[in-house]
């Protein structure tokens, strides 16, 4: 399944052997000027985390950049949560 503005990517990163236990969250959001926002929020699982928004002017590069952060994360361990 590909992620879309309906569905954002929620994925996490755990290794208890280095007491890593990471998540990683991308959701594409409107403004109230007619573009897109790619929301990033990232952190330690049980924490608030941080977060970052870029806005690009229309939501095929909006959705170009998720994909790009989507594959990135993957290749540096992250999963998708299964509900």
């Amino acid at each position: 399944m590909k992620p879309t503005e309906a569905n954002p990517v929620h994925l996490i990163h755990m290794n208890p052997e280095l007491n890593m236990a990471r998540f990683y969250g991308i959701d594409i959001q409107p403004t109230l000027f007619g573009e897109m926002s790619v929301l990033r929020s990232w952190g330690r699982i049980g924490t608030k985390g941080r977060g970052m928004m870029v806005t690009y002017e229309d939501s095929a590069q909006a959705a170009e950049a998720l994909l790009k952060l989507d594959k990135q994360k993957r290749r540096r361990g992250y999963v998708a949560v299964t509900d």
